[in-house]
């Protein structure tokens, strides 16, 4: 809590986000520091390794160990990773906020990405999801500054994540799903930033068919979005969304006739 002076001079004292560094190592190698709120520090560092594609699965990974005086998280792999020199001698920077870099080339193996076709979403689930997620007691409602990011079966949110930037909170999720042994085949992913491509990307590399956005979205989002065959959502606040890609497997209200 700070204080702070509102319109009328009144001082207020009034929560804000906490925010700072962490270092991720992998088999001792530094990779990145994330400025993070730290909610979730072990599935951030296996999220951002597996979207970074630094890790080929979970059972790669020997042991994960936070320490915060040292403002460090050290991942240790079983038998190392192999060319990672290749994959770090890369960068993209991004426009990621709390994050800003993506390893290797931002398009690889997205033409290996297989979607469900099958997946169904109806528009009554989506305004359940878009009403549970409103009704979330999330952080942001008592100090802004956050991004928030939810994975859900259904309108049943199962993973609700928020952080500085909404890369950290998209890795953090993509580490639960690993730790926890979950699917992306018949979930959907909600994100309260806009989609660009990374976010696009990371999406489809989790294996989640729907992805929604209460923002908007890039150009280069929209045709990742359209080449890897991902039902993409934006504007989706209330009632009101557009649909822009993957409209097959979207489902919409019967619109009720008077005679």
């Amino acid at each position: 809590m700070v204080p702070a002076v509102n319109e009328h001079g009144e001082t207020l004292e009034t929560e804000i986000a906490g925010e700072g560094p962490l270092t991720l190592y992998l088999d001792k190698r530094e990779i990145v520091t994330l400025m993070t709120l730290g909610a979730a520090p072990e599935a951030l560092a296996i999220g951002y390794l597996r979207n970074q594609r630094l890790l080929p699965d979970i059972e790669s990974i020997a042991s994960v160990q936070v320490d915060w005086e040292t403002e460090a998280v050290a991942v240790t792999t079983r038998h190392g990773i192999k060319n990672i020199e290749k994959r770090l001698s890369k960068r993209t920077v991004t426009t990621g906020c709390g994050q800003g870099t993506v390893f290797g080339d931002l398009m690889e193996e997205i033409d290996h990405i297989k979607l469900p076709p099958d997946a169904e979403l109806t528009e009554e689930t989506l305004q359940a999801l878009l009403e549970n997620v409103r009704h979330y007691d999330s952080l942001y409602k008592k100090a802004g500054a956050l991004h928030g990011c939810a994975l859900a079966k259904g309108p049943e949110i199962l993973y609700y994540v928020e952080d500085v930037g909404r890369h950290n909170a998209v890795d953090a999720i993509a580490g639960m799903m690993w730790l926890d042994g979950i699917d992306g085949h018949d979930k959907i992913f909600y994100t309260t930033g806009r989609l660009t491509s990374e976010m696009v990307i990371k999406a489809a590399q989790m294996g989640v068919p729907f992805l929604v956005s209460r923002s908007g979205l890039t150009r280069m989002g929209w045709e990742i979005a359209q080449k890897v065959g991902i039902t993409m959502l934006g504007r989706a606040q209330g009632r009101h969304f557009l649909l822009f890609t993957g409209a097959e497997r979207f489902r919409h209200a019967e619109i009720e006739t008077t005679a």
